[in-house]
């Protein structure tokens, strides 16, 4: 396998293990309108770490970047609240904040590679 392969499994098995350990940072970013804010962070790190897992496997691979491709889309709202929020103000850079929503595309676009 090759090694770029190797750090997006890691990014993503890494960011989904982190819902775990520190879910009140997860909870607290989440859009008003998102219900269950407690069962939707166990669920989004639970998928992270899914999928991550998945691009190690030649069977799985497809899917796996499918759905971290979809996966991006739907947190990309999450980045857009973060902007528009005011609850958010001055608790992240705002230059970070949108810095985010290129990146999103980026990392679509690396998923991409292993269609």
């Amino acid at each position: 396998m090759i090694w770029h392969l190797y750090i997006m499994a890691a990014m993503y098995i890494i960011a989904g293990v982190m819902h775990f350990i520190k879910p009140r940072v997860y909870g607290a970013i989440m859009p008003p309108y998102i219900p269950y804010k407690k069962a939707m962070v166990f669920w989004s790190g639970v998928a992270e770490v899914v999928l991550g897992v998945g691009l190690l496997f030649d069977t799985t691979r497809v899917y796996a970047a499918w759905g971290i491709i979809l996966m991006l889309l739907v947190f990309f709202t999450v980045h857009i609240d973060m902007i528009t929020n005011a609850k958010h103000k001055g608790k992240f850079p705002m230059w970070l904040l949108w810095l985010r929503l290129p990146l999103q595309f980026l990392l679509m676009y690396w998923a991409y590679q292993y269609l």
